[in-house]
């Protein structure tokens, strides 16, 4: 199973009892937090770079676009693999498989949720719609991954490097390769944290045929590969930020990146994941936020006005 799978720990005795609440706890939406971030830094630099101000109404539909896509993704995410999650202890009472919410009723969420995307795509410019399919097909492929290949994370990668690739377009209607560079650097980050996420789920994964690299490879070399993967992160947000000419504030956000890196892969080894779940959610959460904080602080002091 993968880091977009959900949370590991036991599952709560009380759960919410509203069909809306219902969906948004199965596509977990306040996971958009790991890919937000990127997003708005991608849409800002732009902004910054392209007039220098901030369009609000840019960035709230760039906004409504990264959530309905990821919304999208998660409930296809849950509904292709709910025999998969019967399977495995940990994800044995999601709510596809308990019946708290039925398949019927997860599939018109998601398609509301593509409409939602859809939308913003096309009130954004007829580039961003024009390239929507090629973010949605890698968010319906990746589920199926785990049934092909020893690399699902790669897939899940590819799918989440899209965000700020959409959030500069949709900003200035036109490619960059700078913002191509922050894509795979988020791409690679979460693929690397996706790779410690599966560590948990090697014994169901071969129990029952699931594919991943932790259950093909063991978990030390996962965790190398995080590391490696992790490493390369900071090599692109380097030259990212080399690209873009950006400021003391945001290479001390980089600085930080790096500590909770080292912290991250200091907390998580081959015979203790019992520190897994703050290494994934505490730690990638605070990395997200943290770069942004320090990217808007660093943009707004080279002048970016609201």
């Amino acid at each position: 199973m993968t880091a977009t799978d959900g949370a590991a720990g036991p599952v709560p005795a009380r759960r919410p009892t509203g069909r809306v609440k219902v969906f948004l706890r199965l596509v977990m939406i306040e996971h958009s937090v790991f890919a937000l971030p990127f997003a708005y830094i991608a849409s800002l630099t732009a902004m910054f770079l392209h007039g220098g101000s901030v369009d609000w109404w840019t960035l709230l539909l760039v906004t409504v676009a990264m959530v309905g896509l990821r919304t999208f993704a998660m409930a296809c995410n849950r509904i292709i693999d709910r025999e998969i999650d019967a399977r495995n202890p940990r994800t044995a009472g999601r709510e596809l498989v308990t019946g708290a919410m039925s398949v019927r009723s997860a599939w018109a969420g998601a398609l509301a949720a593509l409409a939602v995307f859809l939308g913003a795509a096309a009130l954004l410019n007829p580039l961003c719609l024009a390239l929507a399919p090629v973010a949605v097909v890698p968010m319906v492929v990746y589920p199926y991954g785990k049934r092909f290949t020893n690399f699902p994370h790669a897939i899940l990668g590819l799918a989440q490097a899209m965000g700020p690739v959409g959030a500069w377009l949709a900003v200035t209607g036109a490619w960059s390769w700078d913002a191509v560079v922050l894509g795979l650097a988020v791409g690679v980050w979460i693929g690397g944290f996706d790779l410690i996420f599966a560590c948990q789920d090697v014994n169901a994964d071969r129990a029952h045929g699931v594919m991943s690299v932790p259950a093909r490879f063991g978990i030390p070399a996962a965790l190398y590969g995080a590391r490696g993967s992790h490493v390369v992160t900071m090599g692109l947000l380097i030259w990212y930020a080399l690209l873009t000419g950006a400021g003391p504030w945001f290479w001390a956000g980089l600085v930080i990146v790096a500590g909770a890196f080292l912290y991250e892969h200091a907390i998580v080894r081959p015979g203790d994941l019992s520190r897994l779940n703050r290494a994934f959610f505490t730690v990638n959460g605070f990395i997200g936020i943290a770069l942004f904080g320090c990217a808007l602080i660093d943009l707004a002091v080279r002048g970016l006005t609201v």
